[in-house]
């Protein structure tokens, strides 16, 4: 059944019905879930695309109606991902329907997901990494807040949401840790680097500086300020890093995200065990930890001689057969 044909002569008696259980679900995602804002963002983006495209009650939404809108949107020239993003918001929606006992079987369950690509995550090599933080350079609040933001970045993998997040109680300057708050409100606890430490120190120094000259509220603990010392938001750190790693002449896509694969991939090549890089990204399933790893395959054959039994053996007959 097309969405044109289940129209009711009174729309909008089926469209805000629609649009009741998206903002119940919503709620749920926020309270019981304690998704982010910018999860919830993109939920309530999809959800409601789909309430435009299919403006009738939940009830006589069939699987057919989920497929012409999928259909659509790669007509629209949405991309795969966005696509599978879309169903899997569907899919989490008409399952709380279901399970909230307003639908009798949930309509998305079995709509294909859409072949994604594949793509492994960029990173930046080592002399990339020192170079981009130890870019910014002078005295005074900014500067001095960039360089640490990129030394904390580096140092610590953190999300470009959890750094927003943070403020000067969750840094432990003695102890080298900070206290993060991840996905789904979990906290963890972060080692951060020497040389991290030391920026946060200048900066720390500046910022209280800068908010007695600007007389900003001393209640307002978030870490890191912008210029008008209110809490720096997602948007002007991605802008931050941009703008270093075009400094140094690093071109292509870039943001808070390279340093967080970047940190991974460094700690994984030195030798880092898999489960630990995972606890300190904060993942929950060893499998999304790999989707940020990276390693070429002269590092495997290393790891591969120096663990296996057989690897010294191993070693020698590549050394004979490659050509002197």
């Amino acid at each position: 059944m097309s969405p044109a044909k289940k129209q009711s002569p009174t729309p909008p008696d089926t469209s805000s019905s629609l649009h009741r259980h998206i903002e119940a679900f919503l709620h749920h995602l926020a309270v019981e879930r304690n998704l982010s804002a910018h999860s919830l963002r993109a939920y309530r983006r999809d959800l409601m695309d789909f309430a435009s495209y299919c403006p009738v009650q939940p009830e006589i939404i069939e699987m057919v109606d989920i497929r012409g809108f999928i259909a659509h949107q790669s007509m629209d020239g949405k991309s795969k991902t966005t696509v599978a993003r879309r169903l899997a918001a569907l899919r989490s929606f008409f399952s709380y329907l279901y399970q909230e006992g307003r639908i009798r079987a949930n309509p998305a369950r079995l709509v294909a997901t859409p072949r994604t690509p594949k793509h492994l995550p960029n990173f930046l090599s080592v002399d990339d990494a020192f170079g981009l933080v130890q870019e910014p350079a002078g005295f005074g609040l900014l500067p001095v807040r960039d360089r640490a933001l990129l030394e904390l970045l580096y140092s610590s993998g953190l999300r470009v949401s959890e750094v927003e997040g943070l403020n000067v109680e969750d840094i432990n300057i003695r102890e080298g840790l900070v206290k993060v708050l991840g996905k789904g409100r979990k906290e963890r606890i972060v080692p951060v680097g020497g040389k991290a430490q030391d920026a946060l120190k200048a900066y720390l120094i500046e910022r209280l500086l800068f908010k007695k000259k600007k007389q900003a509220d001393a209640a307002d603990n978030a870490l890191f300020l912008n210029k008008n010392a209110a809490r720096l938001t997602d948007r002007q750190i991605r802008r931050i890093v941009v703008k270093y790693a075009r400094a140094i002449g690093i071109e292509g896509q870039i943001g808070p995200h390279t340093l967080r694969h970047t940190f991974a991939t460094h700690l994984l090549t030195g030798g880092a065990d898999l489960r630990v890089i995972q606890e300190l990204l904060g993942h929950s399933s060893l499998s999304t930890t790999q989707k940020y790893t990276h390693l070429d395959i002269g590092h495997l054959i290393d790891v591969y001689d120096q663990a296996h039994p057989f690897g010294e053996d191993e070693k020698k007959k590549r050394k004979q057969e490659t050509p002197q």
